[in-house]
């Protein structure tokens, strides 16, 4: 380093770790300054890190038994986070020792790997058929790309690629082993049945077809061993910056049109030789690997959409769907989520090159064109800046193309990939959480005019592009959907190509897996079953739709000012969002946007959401969903806020959107309250056409569903004499056959309530028609209901109550039910109500339970006290005989009531000594108590 290096260098680690070194460093800044102290003394100064050359191979200490014994305990601490980290900080330690070329770095890997081998939950898991913790699989798939990168080291010498080729395969043959695929259980079943069949007793030649071993975690690494980095051509890429084979450009494969040299591999195995060169310290050969890596992933993308094109032309496009279907994706693993991650490899590789830090010795002349600040929350912590600068490729003729506009492109390629959902619920997140982080990373990154040029560019190749694209026109039904991509697309051309950014929007809006089924109802209620039985099971499928109703409600809101474009948006979120939770999400984020907190309503973008609420409505109306109620309510208040028209609409035609429940419970009842009228601003004209509207609302309803919309209507209906005369017939036409008697005994105390005592107590009748109480129910819930019924019809006057007394003795057979009832019919006399109403002081007279009608009802009563004492005696024990001394003491009471009362319970007492005279201990109870 320089002085001003060294200077900098000094200070920064002071600043960084200012509480634990500064005492320190003052002490030994004011020994330097002393020019006889024991410092001064002696050149130089220690140096903590010192090692091998750096072209040489160094061999540090490394403490095996602690390494073993560390892995052991953070393994045996199961998924708590702190384990977790510790083990991917030994990973990491792995990886420096890599860079570092110390060959102890392989050593070390290879203790981890043997730990992690003898994890003793893993049989567990295995036996039990379930798979392990996400947390343990990351760590798992980072112990597999770590041994990638070991088998690929450019340098490694035969010998060693063999040994740990041997290793490999040898942990990959214990049952221990985690396959590649963490969530193939069948391939655990297919080896475990394979291994069985060894042990027939016929060996032999079988017949039985051999079922392929599955993958195991180390099996890209044993693929690793078989490559080799001597073939003359990846030697020239890896070795020269500036090329120019302009003579041998026929060449293909191996230079494009420019005479630039490529690298025809797979693109994962390519990716894996870049992430191997930068693990090992090589990071100007992985540079110059990833160049011409993307130079390839470009070249391939240009022909595959000539190819596609040269197919339409050739009549393709004439094709109906129904007739020819989307041809699969070429690729046979897609990018993002693949195991070794190569987009986001390719995409650190050169980002790395475009990033500089933020320093006064900064060549100036370099593009440089945002920063970025990132530090800790501390005010002493150091503030460092991060600037994103376009850095020419050497032999490049595109001076527009760069290590920055590379970096983007990849990182567009690969999220635009046309790729298969893959099997397993872990494969999925992991391919989401791929996606997400390097579209995270993107945005990190702001857009000049290069880089909006790149964009633009990639847009349209993607939307023009064949089956290997995801935003193609044609593609398969189980391709995972772009939603996430997209968005981030139109948010990023939206201020600079409007046009290119809602093709982009309104061709991802589709969600193929769910749009070959004419079924539109809510997908996890109704398609889900669909979707599992024919497809690999959708576990993300909340994910992608809650994505999919992001970019719906991000490019409505970008539509609010352009109808056309808005009414386009609105017209493919209605298409292609088949759940009805989703949809609802983006009517609410629609109608949030509409009506700012402050300021103007947006009328346009209101009516959208009012639009998309309804035909939440129209899905849902005949399924079940736990948000229904908050749905209708959320509509109404749309509703309201759109205008009265609106609400006429609706209210007129509410039986294509709500039950009849709904329409009078919810929505006559808000449209008629007082806050909606005022919050409305309404004139009478208005107030009475919609007062109109929701009577006859109310009125339909009471006859669809009279049971639950008859209370309803009649409170709707109160203002107006002629509906609220229907309604009312309503409820006494339904009452016989529809209606129970708590649904009528409801209505008739309201009529009581509103003043109408004749009407409820005609309502009042039919009740107790429909109502039945046997001896034993004492504690029935309408006994209240009846005692209301009775006085009523005891307040109205003694016509009404010999109407009413014998309905009670033909239905109610409860003793203690109509004994109280007698007792309250004698207690004051009838028609006083009708008479304080008249207006008329003639006395009344109290009744007399030796004439009509309180004669019959006390003759009922004591019949049923003497039906109800046999019926205890028939099943009664020794430890209710209190209870039934109790109830005969109440029934003599009422016996006393009538001039021969005292006669008809003797009587009653001797039939019981006579039939029941084996239970002699309630005898001499009953003896005792009464003297008989």
């Amino acid at each position: 380093m320089s002085r001003e290096q060294l200077q900098k260098f000094a200070q920064y680690l002071i600043s960084a770790h200012h509480t634990d070194v500064l005492p320190t460093a003052q002490k030994l800044a004011d020994e330097i300054l002393q020019a006889k102290s024991q410092i001064n003394l002696f050149a130089g100064a220690p140096d903590p890190t010192a090692g091998a050359s750096v072209d040489d191979d160094s061999s540090w200490h490394l403490d095996e038994e602690q390494v073993q014994e560390q892995v052991k305990t953070y393994l045996s601490q199961g998924g708590y986070y702190n384990s977790s980290n510790q083990l991917n900080a030994m990973f990491a330690k792995v990886r420096e020792m890599l860079r570092a070329r110390d060959s102890n770095g392989a050593r070390m890997l290879t203790l981890i790997t043997e730990q992690f081998l003898e994890d003793p939950r893993l049989p567990v898991w295995r036996t039990q058929g379930t798979p392990m913790t996400d947390k343990c699989r990351q760590l798992w798939d980072e112990l597999g790309a770590l041994w990638v990168c070991v088998v690929l080291n450019p340098n490694i010498n035969q010998s060693d690629k063999d040994h740990w080729n041997e290793a490999l395969d040898k942990w990959s043959l214990m049952a221990s082993c985690p396959l590649e695929d963490a969530d193939n259980r069948s391939a655990y079943d297919n080896q475990e049945s394979d291994d069985d069949s060894s042990d027939d007793e016929n060996p032999g030649p079988s017949t039985r077809p051999q079922r392929p071993k599955p993958r195991t975690i180390f099996h890209r690494a044993l693929e690793g061993c078989q490559l080799t980095w001597n073939n003359p051509h990846l030697q020239m890429v890896l070795r020269e910056d500036v090329c120019y084979y302009e003579e041998r450009c026929d060449r293909s494969t191996m230079f494009d049109s420019q005479g630039l040299p490529l690298w025809d591999e797979d693109i994962s195995t390519a990716c894996a030789r870049v992430d191997a060169l930068r693990s090992h310290g090589y990071m100007k050969e992985a540079l110059r690997l990833a160049v011409v890596i993307v130079r390839t992933m470009k070249k391939r993308q240009r022909e595959d959409q000539e190819k596609y094109r040269k197919g339409l032309e050739k009549g393709f496009k004439h094709s109906s769907p129904k007739q020819q279907s989307p041809p699969p994706p070429v690729s046979p693993e897609g990018w993002i989520g693949h195991p070794l991650d190569p987009i986001g490899c390719l995409f650190d590789t050169l980002l790395e090159a475009s990033t500089a830090i933020d320093d006064s010795s900064s060549d100036s002349s370099v593009d440089s064109f945002s920063t970025r600040a990132f530090g800790g929350s501390d005010s002493s912590s150091v503030t460092i800046a991060t600037r994103y600068q376009h850095l020419p490729i050497s032999g490049n003729r595109d001076h527009t193309e760069s290590y920055l506009t590379l970096a983007i492109e990849v990182a567009l390629m690969g999220l635009g990939q046309q790729r298969l959902m893959p099997g397993g619920v872990y494969a999925q997140e992991k391919a989401c959480k791929q996606e997400e982080k390097l579209i995270g990373r993107l945005t990190e990154i702001p857009l000049d005019s290069t880089l909006i040029a790149v964009m633009r560019k990639q847009a349209v190749l993607l939307l023009e592009g064949g089956p290997n694209s995801g935003l193609g026109v044609g593609i398969h039904s189980e391709s995972i959907p772009m939603h996430t991509f997209a968005k981030y697309l139109f948010t990023s051309l939206l201020p600079h190509d409007a046009d290119l950014a809602y093709r982009v929007g309104l061709r991802a809006m589709r969600l193929p897996v769910l749009e070959d089924s004419d079924d539109t109802e809510d997908a996890f209620s109704n398609l889900a079953p669909m979707v599992i039985s024919r497809y690999p099971r959708w576990f993300t499928l909340g994910h992608l739709e809650s994505q999919q109703c992001e970019l719906a409600s991000t490019m409505l809101s970008a539509a609010k000012t352009d109808m056309l474009r808005l009414r386009t948006v609105l017209e493919s979120a209605q298409r292609n969002i088949h759940s009805s939770s989703q949809l609802f999400r983006v009517a609410q984020d629609a109608f949030k946007i509409a009506t700012p907190a402050e300021g103007p309503k947006h009328g346009p973008l209101l009516n959208v959401a009012l639009e998309l609420g309804l035909q939440v409505m129209r899905m849902t109306l005949s399924t079940l969903n736990w948000r229904r109620r908050e749905m209708v309510r959320w509509l109404v208040t749309c509703a309201i806020e759109v205008g009265v028209d609106a609400l006429m609409s609706i209210i007129r035609n509410w039986y294509t959107f709500f039950t009849p429940l709904e329409a009078t419970g919810t929505v006559a009842t808000t449209v008629m309250s007082p806050a909606t009228i005022i919050q409305m601003s309404l004139n009478y004209h208005q107030q009475e056409k919609l007062a109109s509207c929701a009577r006859t609302l109310a009125l339909q309803c009471a006859s669809k569903d009279p049971p639950n919309c008859a209370l309803c209507a009649l409170n709707l209906c109160e203002k107006d004499p002629v509906a609220f005369e229907t309604a009312y017939q309503i409820v006494i036409d339904a009452a016989e056959h529809i209606m129970t008697s708590s649904q009528l005994f409801t209505i008739a105390r309201y009529m009581e309530h509103r003043g109408y005592p004749h009407r409820a107590y005609e309502l009042a009748l039919l009740s107790l028609k429909n109502l039945h109480l046997a001896y034993n129910q004492d504690t029935h819930p309408a006994i209240n209901d009846i005692h209301w019924a009775c006085a009523l019809s005891h307040s109205l006057g003694k016509n009404e109550l010999s109407t009413v007394i014998p309905l009670l003795m033909k239905n109610v057979k409860c003793a203690t039910v109509l004994s109280d009832i007698l007792r309250r019919f004698s207690m004051t006399a009838p028609g006083m109500a009708t008479a304080a109403a008249d207006g008329k002081r003639k006395p009344l007279k109290l009744l007399s339970f030796e004439k009509p009608p309180l004669r019959q009802l006390l003759d009922a009563t004591i019949h049923a006290y003497i039906s109800t004492t046999h019926s205890r005696l028939t099943h009664i024990s020794p430890r209710h005989y209190g209870d039934f001394i109790d109830f005969l003491s109440k029934a003599r009471e009422t016996f006393l009531l009538a001039h021969d009362g005292h006669l008809q319970f003797a009587q009653l007492i001797e039939n019981m000594k006579f039939i029941y005279k084996g239970k002699k201990k309630l005898m001499y109870l009953i003896k005792e108590r009464f003297g008989l």
